[in-house]
């Protein structure tokens, strides 16, 4: 697969990030495991790829802005592109070694996205992805899932936690979605969730309440691998409500069906 030379610098500053990641995810084993000491280890090392990123990307193009979940928003000169960085995502995984996390990045252009980058570096698997050009893993072509029948589906959700998000409504959707459904799996990284119903290993994934540094990337990579993204009434604007679900054409619908029914 020839890589654009935008392409190449995102893919050069995830894998970057991604070895410094593997290097201190060597070392959380060696932690004891609570809430200050490997906390802030992991925010260090959350910072140190973050950095990493930044300095990579902002080396090539030092006009684009920049989306970042440690950073923040950095302003643009030129006006027309902006990155959205999430340097750990998985941050929970990490900090349990589970080797389930990834460096997310993708390229906005005049409000769409482009092109995409994740790197899970302990997996070594690489999700490239550009509008109009396709998804690859390790330069292998992408497609969805082709599963049309809800029991043959695997889907793939995100959970709320301590203080966070709607624990009400999604117990109410898994009740919904668990009994039509093969299995309900989740993983803990929304960038690698997305990446997996590009690569046919979920049939769909849903979640609400994520910044566009999680699901900016993993968005188009469904897109070119075939699939279908929305916000849960249907619409084009998930990066404005947090809101994803992913699928083939089918799952997504399907899913999408059985979520509103949830909500009703």
């Amino acid at each position: 697969m020839a890589r654009t030379a935008i392409l190449n610098v995102m893919v050069q500053a995830a894998t970057k990030a991604g070895r410094s990641l593997v290097r201190d995810f060597g070392e959380v084993e060696n932690l004891q495991v609570s809430r200050k000491g490997p906390g802030d280890f992991v925010s260090a090392a959350d910072r140190k790829a973050e950095e990493i990123v930044r300095s990579e990307l902002t080396k090539a193009r030092p006009t684009y802005g920049l989306v970042m979940e440690e950073g923040g928003v950095i302003e643009g000169t030129d006006g027309q592109h902006r990155w959205h960085v999430d340097p750990l995502d998985g941050t929970t995984n990490f900090l349990h070694s589970v080797p389930i996390f990834a460096t997310s990045i993708a390229l906005e252009r005049q409000g769409q996205i482009v092109a995409a980058v994740i790197y899970n570096p302990v997996m070594d698997e690489l999700y490239t992805a550009e509008r109009g050009r396709g998804a690859y893993l390790n330069d292998r072509r992408l497609r969805v899932a082709g599963r049309t029948e809800l029991p043959d589906m695997l889907i793939g959700t995100g959970l709320p936690f301590i203080g966070k998000g709607d624990h009400g409504r999604a117990l109410k959707e898994l009740r919904f979605v668990m009994p039509e459904v093969a299995g309900v799996r989740r993983c803990g990284a929304a960038a690698l969730d997305l990446a997996w119903v590009a690569a046919g290993r979920f049939d769909a994934y849903w979640e609400h309440g994520l910044n566009s540094w999680d699901i900016a990337a993993g968005l188009l990579m469904v897109k070119e691998a075939g699939g279908y993204v929305s916000d849960m009434a249907g619409k084009d604007r998930m990066l404005e409500t947090g809101d994803v679900i992913a699928g083939n054409e089918t799952a997504h619908k399907q899913v999408l069906e059985l979520l509103k029914r949830a909500s009703a």
